[in-house]
């Protein structure tokens, strides 16, 4: 920003003489002057005419262009400074003035050359091993490279109604509604005609603008316009409002021709819908030191101000003055202290509830220029460690002058990055608020067509379901009221004739919103035969080998998604045997498929085998190329056409085309049984948990007790044997790996070889984090899996007794537990 070098306090330099009339001998002389009188853009252009009149002194000509960069780099023009600090290294200039090196890495870090400013850095570094903006420089171009990768959750937008082509910055809200802002400006319009003579533009005024209904600002008019009010042909800026919007306080910067000025805080008192003459704060008797960027504490007893004058630790501090009532003077202003203030420049506080303290600063590490930064105050008056808001509130460039909407997160503040209006320009930031959504299409699989009319079904992992039909597009649509932070979803897609199908989304860990798009294919349910992926047997063998397990995968996905329909397993051979033992070795293979689909939690009421041996020949549906003979679509594997074949390897190929495993539906109304395993309420299990019982059932032949407990959030029902060890089968087990109840870390051993070929060894010992009985817990039990056990899930006394004493009691059915404290 153009201001900060001599403060953005908005100093008053008036021109003292024009550029013409100046003999050319004296361009360098009178660039010089310029220049020390902090007219830099006038310096600029008696520099780069001095430069062209340096002919073979070397020494005067590298000077001018150290000059010409200088006023560059102090009116921000960045682009031009890196090119001008460029020139002066290739010229070695910067074996006489190593800080070049250190202007010149800063420049390219402006303009996000990061790479190349580290190395800039690191040379001055080496040049200047004791001075620590060499260090700090090379950590900020690492910072601004990774926060410009990662950027924080806010989102900033340029608020273009409130900026003009010129300066525009460091608002405050001006009404109790929040919906006016009060800042400053030096857009035509301003009081007084003069220029200033080192930016180069109007002295700035105070201007407001409203929001109206339709959250559109007004054309920024001025704050006030009576002859000696607020605003003057002096330089005022940087207002703040006390709580009850009815004073303002903000910086002059007296004009005074051929004379530096200090600045001072004037607070002025609104009168009905003006305001009345502006006093003076006196917050010290120093009429030439800096005094600005006033920021209150919320009972108007705490003023917190920047300021040059002497005490400090650099350029421009921080610091705070206090008095005991809004009638008296401030006290005698005390410096914030080191952890804030640094050797560079800290300016714009602003104060949030009372102890949070945002402002800008360039000493402490940041992304270049002016950054932004927040630090809190404690009990005993201590700052903590300021920290970077990053990008995208900080930038390259200067970012200065943040407010807070006090109930929102969100705010304006001031900054000259690239892509603004103007020279310096009013954003609008906000963290948005987290929001998710789900949309997607539903098409026929097999025509590619929408299917409209689908059920769409949303299942959260807090319990909340929710559903949709598809339209004639098949589009389906869940909104934000919908779609929850922090949540793991199911999506099941159904319509009658047609396989159900589910996918699954999270928001779980998600930071931004998001809107997910999930298409899904839906499969027709086909009157013929499905045939599965290749199952290949020992030579009369029916034994499932496990390494054909993972052909039957789809097929238990689409039975655990379809839980109303029963299917018919068929198993087929080829012709060479007799018919009768093809039928018996087709029905073993059938039923050693249906056994496995059982092992991995289907119903076994869903499920029927047939082998047909070899009397259902195969009708090819396409062609098909097998062991590098091809036969055409239509063709009927019989054993007449196979024995037609011309070689032995072409029938083999014809052969294996027969052997082969299906499945069909049979109906599509089965009623799911209650399962022994699933999500539930505690509340369900806990029939009395004042008198710490649980009911149980007893098989009237066996005389065999079951009740049930809770496994890491799933219940299960339980067979009671006092002198068994803790067992559980396997399909209990492989349900509870499948939900996500337990995983391979709970497992004892080589979970490689105890979680191999898609089952669970047997014998195999895992750790159940959490046994609930009543209204009881205990934690880390072993428990073995067994592959012949038929019961759910046995616990004997060895388990029981963990939980207290306990005893039965035959005629309420109950297991009454007397719990460890």
């Amino acid at each position: 920003m153009k201001y900060y070098k001599h403060s953005i306090f908005i100093l008053i330099f008036i021109l003292i003489a024009s550029a013409t009339g100046f003999a050319q001998k004296d361009y360098a002389r009178t660039a010089d002057d310029a220049f020390e009188d902090q007219q830099y853009i006038v310096a600029i252009e008696r520099y780069k005419k001095a430069y062209t009149k340096v002919k073979s002194n070397k020494a005067e000509k590298n000077r001018v262009s150290y000059r010409l960069a200088e006023c560059y780099r102090l009116t921000n023009n960045t682009r031009r400074a890196e090119n001008q600090y460029k020139r002066l290294v290739k010229a070695n200039y910067d074996k006489k003035e190593p800080l070049i090196l250190l202007y010149y890495a800063d420049a390219l870090k402006s303009n996000k050359k990061y790479d190349e400013a580290l190395i800039q850095y690191n040379a001055y570094s080496e040049a200047v091993p004791d001075d620590q903006r060499g260090p700090d420089g090379a950590e900020s171009a690492v910072l601004s490279k990774e926060w410009e990768e990662n950027p924080t959750k806010y989102e900033i937008e340029n608020v273009k109604k409130l900026n003009s082509r010129e300066a525009d910055f460091s608002p405050a809200y001006g009404s109790n509604n929040y919906n006016s802002l009060i800042f400053t400006s030096t857009r035509e319009g301003a009081t007084g005609k003069a220029t200033d003579g080192w930016t180069d533009q109007n002295f700035s005024d105070l201007f407001s603008a409203r929001l109206d209904r339709k959250e559109e600002w007004s054309t920024p008019v001025l704050l006030d316009t009576k002859e000696d009010g607020i605003n003057t042909e002096s330089n005022e800026g940087t207002p703040v409002l006390n709580a009850k919007f009815n004073s303002i306080y903000f910086t002059r910067c007296p004009n005074e021709d051929k004379k530096i000025c200090g600045c001072q805080i004037y607070k002025s008192k609104r009168i009905g819908r003006s305001w009345g003459d502006p006093e003076i704060i006196m917050l010290g008797r120093d009429t030439t030191a800096a005094i600005g960027h006033p920021a209150l504490s919320e009972n108007e007893l705490i003023i917190y101000f920047a300021s040059d004058r002497p005490g400090g630790f650099g350029g421009k501090d921080i610091w705070v003055a206090l008095r005991d009532t809004k009638e008296e003077e401030f006290g005698r202003p005390q410096n914030i202290g080191p952890v804030v203030n640094t050797a560079g420049d800290e300016m714009f506080p602003y104060l949030r509830s009372d102890t949070v303290l945002y402002f800008a600063s360039n000493g402490h590490i940041g992304m270049g220029g002016l950054d932004i930064l927040v630090t809190i105050i404690d009990e005993e008056g201590k700052w903590a460690k300021p920290e970077n808001l990053k990008y995208p509130i900080n930038s390259n460039n200067d970012d200065f002058a943040i407010i807070f909407h006090p109930e929102k997160e969100e705010g304006y503040f001031s900054s000259n990055r690239k892509g603004g209006k103007g020279k310096e320009d009013i954003y609008y930031f906000i963290i948005p608020p987290v929001e998710f959504s789900l949309t997607g299409i539903v098409k026929d699989d097999r025509t590619l067509q929408y299917v409209p009319g689908a059920w769409v079904q949303l299942v959260g992992s807090d319990g909340i379901s929710v559903s949709t039909k598809t339209n004639s597009k098949g589009i389906y649509n869940f909104g934000k009221s919908q779609v929850l932070p922090n949540t793991n979803y199911d999506i099941i897609v159904s319509k009658d004739d047609y396989f159900t199908t589910k996918g699954s989304e999270t928001t779980v860990g998600l930071e931004r919103s998001k809107n997910f798009e999930r298409d899904f294919m839906l499969q027709p349910i086909p009157e013929e035969p499905i045939l599965l992926p290749e199952i290949l047997y020992d030579l009369a063998k029916w034994n499932l080998k496990p390494q054909y397990e993972d052909s039957l995968q789809g097929l238990i996905k689409t039975l655990d998604a379809n839980e109303t329909i029963t299917i018919e397993l068929a198993s087929h051979t080829d012709a060479r045997d007799t018919e009768e033992r093809n039928d018996i070795l087709s029905q073993k293979r059938a039923q050693s498929v249906i056994d496995y689909l059982i092992l991995r939690g289907i119903d076994p009421d869903r499920l029927v085998a047939k082998g047909y041996g070899e009397r259902t020949p195969r009708k090819l549906k396409k062609e098909i190329t097998r062991d590098g003979f091809t036969f055409s679509k239509g063709t009927n594997l019989t054993e007449e056409y196979i024995a037609s074949l011309s070689t032995e390897a072409e029938k083999e190929a014809a052969h294996q085309l027969n052997r082969r495993t299906e499945f069909s539906v049979l109906n599509k109304d089965f009623v799911p049984k209650p399962k022994n395993l699933e999500i539930t309420s505690e509340v369900e299990i806990l029939v009395n948990p004042e008198e710490n019982t649980v009911k149980y059932t007893e098989d009237p032949k066996t005389g065999v007790i079951q009740a049930k407990c809770l496994i890491n959030g799933y219940y299960m029902q339980f067979t009671y044997d006092k002198a068994v060890p803790a067992q559980i089968s396997l399909r209990s087990a492989l349900i509870l790996l499948n939900k996500g109840a337990i995983s391979k870390s709970d497992f004892k051993g080589d979970v490689t070889k105890v979680l191999a070929e898609g089952s669970i060894a047997n014998n195999a010992v895992f750790t159940i984090k959490d046994l609930r009985i009543a209204s009881k817990t205990i934690n880390d039990i072993d428990i073995t899996v067994n592959h012949k056990l038929k019961q759910p899930l046995i616990l004997g006394n060895a388990v029981l007794s963990k939980f207290g004493d306990y005893r039965i009691n035959d005629q309420q059915k109950e297991i009454i537990f007397r719990f460890k404290e």
